[in-house]
């Protein structure tokens, strides 16, 4: 009978089995749009895409009832604004726990939950609360005997982050510790990855002069260097990876798995986002698939094969922001490819033969 309390030093090998991500290959299923496919349409697309995990945003009941029955893994998401009410009261958690994933459960595999997105490293809005909603979350899901089928995560952007190059010189921002502390400690008693938003393309954007676009591309290149650790880095990616382990390291937890839960390229953009093109977005998630493909790590965790959510599914036509932030997608609102790395869509494309030839 597993105790209804938390009990780390009795359930500590449970916590350890609780895999959220269970391939190298997922994808984020934003709908912050008006014009893309229903629910069930998206679970045609991704099972004949074979895309097995699946990140949302909330826990929209349609999604969790197309999802129902499919075999896909899904990770849904407690959003920020929901942070406060669930870190201040227990009883709320616990409703939103029963509401939003004990009701789905066992006929859609819910396998993760991700609380809040990016809220560390920006306004400190949401961060007082963080933690408590993570602990209250987990503790419902525990007490609800789930602990060992669904993992808590949270997802940080690289704002997080001081000092992120060399990769062996990165450190958490001293604004962030206060949180980042005492989470990450939960996190190591119970089992869960560092999750990171990683995103190359915008790192290009921001100082395309000093950053090699092939670089960030996974293309041909020099690469770059590692001076304390004498590491080589062939690719972007990898090198912010890396750079996540060491301030896990430097903060004292370097056995902690970090895991890519956002990355993916824009195909169109502003006059001033001149990276953000079809033919970049392509070699970007066609030689990422190539590379997670390989199941093996980065230079400083070459153990620790890499896993990564892509971003998105779709172009998401009502997000705020440049252009860019709308043109993420692998398909276009009708299910159709946007560009070829060796899926097919809902509909046909011009762009369907491209890569055709091309396999992952």
């Amino acid at each position: 009978m597993v105790s209804l309390m938390l009990n780390l030093s009795l359930c500590v090998d449970s916590f350890l089995s609780v895999q959220g991500f269970t391939g190298s290959y997922g994808i984020n299923y934003g709908r912050l749009a008006n014009n893309i496919p229903s629910p069930d349409e998206v679970v045609t697309l991704l099972r004949a895409a074979k895309i097995k995990n699946v990140r949302i945003y909330d826990a929209d009941p349609s999604v969790l009832k197309a999802f129902s029955g499919t075999g896909l893994e899904i990770v849904v998401g407690l959003p920020n604004g929901n942070l406060r009410d669930v870190s201040s009261s227990a009883d709320h958690a616990m409703d939103w726990v029963k509401q939003n994933v004990q009701a789905y459960l066992p006929d859609t595999h819910i396998c993760g939950i991700a609380i809040g997105n990016e809220v560390l490293g920006g306004t400190d809005e949401f961060s007082p609360y963080l933690v408590d909603a993570v602990k209250n979350i987990y503790n419902a899901v525990n007490k609800l005997q789930l602990s060992h089928i669904i993992q808590i995560t949270t997802s940080h952007s690289q704002a997080v982050f001081d000092k992120s190059f060399p990769p062996s010189s990165c450190v958490f921002k001293e604004s962030t510790v206060q949180y980042m502390k005492p989470l990450l400690e939960f996190f190591s008693q119970i089992g869960s990855p560092f999750c990171l938003n990683a995103y190359p393309f915008i790192a290009h954007m921001y100082d395309p002069e000093h950053i090699d676009i092939n670089y960030a591309l996974f293309l041909p290149n020099e690469g770059a260097d590692d001076p304390k650790t004498k590491l080589h880095y062939d690719n972007l990616l990898d090198a912010q990876i890396d750079a996540a382990y060491a301030a896990l390291e430097d903060a004292g937890f370097g056995k902690m798995e970090v895991i890519v839960t956002e990355t993916g390229w824009a195909s169109h953009g502003d006059e001033n986002e001149a990276g953000a093109t079809t033919s970049n977005a392509r070699t970007y998630n066609y030689n990422l698939r190539k590379r997670l493909a390989k199941m093996k790590g980065t230079p400083l965790r070459p153990k620790n094969v890499v896993k990564a959510y892509i971003f998105a599914i779709f172009n998401e036509n009502e997000k705020p922001g440049p252009t860019s932030e709308r043109n993420f997608g692998l398909f276009k609102p009708d299910g159709s490819i946007s560009y070829d790395i060796g899926f097919h869509g809902l509909k046909s494309s011009s762009a369907d033969s491209s890569l055709s030839s091309l396999k992952v």
